[in-house]
């Protein structure tokens, strides 16, 4: 079951936040399989997941399906998207959510596992600036198990290569706006439908206090990503998936 007493459909929702994330990303399900595949040779078919700044639960959505025998925890502040995400797992008890800021150190304590098989986590950590990104790394570091993986897919861009930046980007913003043109949803107007509907008018009102208007961090290279996860005590990092503008960096603890 998907809809509550609300009569909100949030499947509905759920999908809709998955065609508006394609949108900006077309090979978006190319890098879940990838990440799903380095869990399944790593770790095995029933991990222990953490889904870092999980959203709606797009990541654990996938995982679920693929491995029926998994469990996630799915963490994030963002109201809006954690009710679409504990709206659509209702009942299932292989998944549970935590409400936590991960720029807050103690947010770890809010965890019901002192240790996962996999951490996971897509375009998402692109808000955080390096510094509280690599403190993140550290404490992501204690909570990998031995043998067990962390993996990060988002934005990571080489500044040393800006003439293939400003093509790729160029050739990426042309597709959208004829997808846009086509009828398309982007941030913008998908939050714009949240804020009408009734159950999620709230949740969207208290997202925009926490966090205004959608802003970046930083987006450091794969080899910053692969440098500091290992500084931070993972023993092997690199990346094993990539896009003209994406990357997939994986760390072995």
């Amino acid at each position: 079951m998907t809809e509550t007493s609300t009569g909100t459909d949030w499947q509905a929702w759920q999908q809709s936040w998955d065609r508006q994330q394609e949108w900006y990303m077309p090979d978006r399900e190319e890098r879940f399989r990838v990440m799903l595949d380095m869990v399944e040779a790593f770790v095995g078919p029933r991990p222990r997941v953490l889904d870092l700044a999980c959203g709606t639960g797009s990541i654990t959505d996938r995982l679920l399906k693929r491995f029926p025998e998994a469990t996630s925890t799915g963490v994030d502040l963002d109201p809006a998207l954690l009710a679409i995400a504990r709206g659509s797992f209702a009942g299932d008890e292989r998944v549970t959510f935590v409400t936590a800021d991960l720029k807050d150190r103690a947010w770890v304590d809010r965890l019901p596992y002192d240790t996962y098989d996999a951490v996971l986590t897509a375009t998402a950590l692109h808000w955080l600036h390096s510094e509280p990104l690599a403190t993140l790394y550290g404490q992501l570091s204690g909570l990998v198990s031995d043998g067990g993986v962390f993996m990060n897919a988002d934005h990571m861009i080489d500044t040393d290569t800006p003439r293939i930046n400003a093509a790729e980007r160029a050739h990426r913003h042309a597709g959208m706006d004829r997808a846009k043109a086509a009828g398309a949803l982007d941030w913008a107007d998908w939050w714009a439908l949240a804020a009408k509907d009734p159950v999620l008018a709230g949740p969207t009102a208290e997202r925009y206090e926490i966090y205004g208007e959608h802003s970046d961090g930083d987006m450091p290279s794969v080899r910053w990503h692969a440098d500091t996860l290992r500084a931070a005590g993972f023993g092997e990092a690199r990346a094993v998936w990539a896009s003209p503008s994406d990357a997939l960096v994986l760390a072995v603890k």
